[in-house]
């Protein structure tokens, strides 16, 4: 594995030696917590230093939460990075995947064989050079314990899962789940990923972030408060409701 360098320095802190690559990570830590937005802060280091991300929104309705807060923390402009950059949106009622505007794809993605389907497709979209390649790609996936809702697909979609945060030879998985549900089932997944973090929410909604294990090197510092505006964890907190009300009845039909 090689180390990416990070450029906050309240992960450098954590994290001197950087995000090793290529590996897993797994941020974990109960619902509406604001584990996505820690995973932006790897996203952003990994498209300013030539990388390629596919997107896997789950509980998001469409690219702008995406769009929208990586420009708000980082004045990360999307445009810029759309031939290396592809999104993945649920579509729990198709039954076929789509393209659409060149760099995203609707897709079902409470059917387990979609899974490596899309992700093969996704890089096939993005433009590859010779920097990229050093990098090379990052499948970010945020609120995956959803899948495991769903009565029919629940067990196939654990495994998938493990078998994707194990099998990280040629790509980067980055991965968040709640664990406010399926306890045990979530552990699997813990014990699965090569970089294991945890966060927190404070009672006056302060973030923390803590770090279990990272590959091939030593923890720093275990825990830190996250300075993000509370603005933002209040948004996230929004999204966790949306997916409450709109994606888990939905998956458990499926």
């Amino acid at each position: 594995m090689k180390n990416l360098k990070l450029e906050e320095k309240w992960l450098n802190d954590m994290i001197p030696q950087g995000l090793p690559y290529p590996s897993s990570t797994l941020i974990s830590g109960p619902g509406g917590t604001g584990k996505p937005l820690i995973g932006f802060a790897f996203i952003y280091n990994w498209l300013r230093n030539g990388g390629k991300v596919i997107f896997v929104a789950l509980q998001y309705p469409d690219t702008r939460f995406v769009r929208e807060t990586l420009e708000k923390l980082y004045n990360l402009n999307m445009d810029h990075y759309q031939e290396r950059v592809v999104y993945v949106q649920a579509d729990f009622e198709s039954e076929e995947m789509k393209v659409l505007d060149g760099n995203i794809i609707n897709v079902n993605l409470a059917k387990p064989e979609v899974w490596q389907e899309v992700i093969d497709k996704a890089e096939g979209i993005m433009v590859s050079s010779d920097e990229q390649e050093t990098l090379g790609t990052m499948v970010f996936a945020a609120a995956l314990n959803l899948l495991l809702f769903s009565p029919t697909y629940k067990d196939v979609h654990l495994k998938n899962l493990e078998s994707f945060l194990k099998a990280n030879d040629e790509k980067s998985y980055l991965f968040t789940v709640s664990t406010t549900m399926f306890k045990e089932e979530i552990e699997r997944l813990e014990k699965a990923a090569d970089n294991l973090m945890f966060a927190e929410m404070g009672e006056e909604m302060q973030m923390y972030l803590g770090i279990e294990r990272m590959a091939n090197q030593d923890i720093v510092l275990n825990e830190r408060e996250v300075p993000f505006a509370k603005e933002l964890l209040t948004e996230i907190k929004e999204i966790a409701d949306y997916s409450r009300k709109k994606v888990i009845p939905t998956l458990k039909k499926i």
